[in-house]
């Protein structure tokens, strides 16, 4: 059923150049933490049941891919994906697969972090653009296909550059997944208020844990981490894509998508009505 809340593409603050590098930093950090949380309301984290997603999708084909995740930010689920997937791999005997974190904007000390716990979490030093993503990016020499990830990310593209995006993974990738933790719906604003309440409680907890007294000072004192978490959280609701409308793009993207088929569904990670969102497109094989 399609919402009765149009898609408006407004602007969030997190994109915004003038936005300062330090507090987008903590907005990323606080962004991977509602991935990765589990509470008395979140049996599984979204994170995991994203994980839990592509195990299912993939099937027997899993341990053929390689996870690039564009938009990576601060890594968000990534690092509990690549560890559930493998975990799931090696039960059954089969080789592992190896995730790459790139972004337009790196945030290379996070993924420094994700890289010396574990070295199958590679990453890109360099700004890369999902819509023209390097070809020694997407080859591999290993000879493994290419799942590229959008992980909370494919709705701050306008139509123009998602099209453009498309493109590109259709014809360099053999597979695409999108994953958001929100959609078009009056309820879903409940679960962005949650976000911004967690925000402020957390906020002394996190700031001893990241040893970061900024995060504490723009949380309690200048409540701007809140704030823009809240403000972009709401502007993501309007921006998200249906599954249809997310076809359409790829439809019209001018790649051949003849042989892609669309798979879509969505799981609960949160009570009462937050749910993670997903689309799932690869070739007819």
């Amino acid at each position: 059923m399609a919402p009765l809340i149009p898609r408006l593409h407004l602007f969030e603050i997190d994109d915004q150049s003038w936005f300062p590098t330090f507090l987008r930093r903590r907005i990323q950090d606080g962004l991977t933490l509602a991935w990765n949380s589990n509470t008395p309301l979140q049996p599984q984290s979204p994170a995991h049941i994203a994980a839990s997603t592509l195990i299912a999708e993939l099937g027997s084909s899993l341990s053929s891919y390689t996870f690039i995740d564009f938009c990576a930010g601060a890594g968000g689920p990534t690092p509990a994906i690549q560890r559930a997937v493998n975990g799931h791999l090696y039960a059954q005997g089969k080789r592992t697969v190896d995730c790459v974190l790139t972004d337009l904007h790196p945030n290379l000390d996070a993924w420094e972090d994700i890289f010396r716990n574990n070295p199958q979490i590679t990453f890109e030093r360099q700004s890369v653009d999902a819509s023209n993503a390097p070809r020694r990016l997407v080859q591999r020499k290993d000879g493994k296909k290419v799942m590229r990830l959008f992980n909370l990310s494919f709705h701050h593209f306008d139509d123009a550059l998602a099209k453009d995006i498309l493109k590109d993974t259709v014809n360099t990738s053999h597979e695409f997944a999108i994953f958001e933790l929100q959609d078009r719906s009056l309820a879903n604003v409940i679960t962005v208020l949650m976000l911004g309440v967690a925000a402020i409680a957390m906020a002394p907890l996190l700031a001893w844990k990241w040893r970061s007294p900024a995060t504490f000072v723009f949380s309690w004192i200048i409540p701007v981490l809140p704030f823009v978490l809240v403000f972009d959280g709401l502007v993501s609701c309007l921006r998200t894509r249906t599954p249809g409308e997310v076809e359409a793009l790829l439809r019209g993207c001018g790649a051949d998508t003849s042989l892609w088929e669309m798979r879509s569904g969505r799981s609960k990670f949160i009570w009462p009505c937050g749910y993670l969102h997903w689309v799932v497109c690869r070739p007819v094989e």
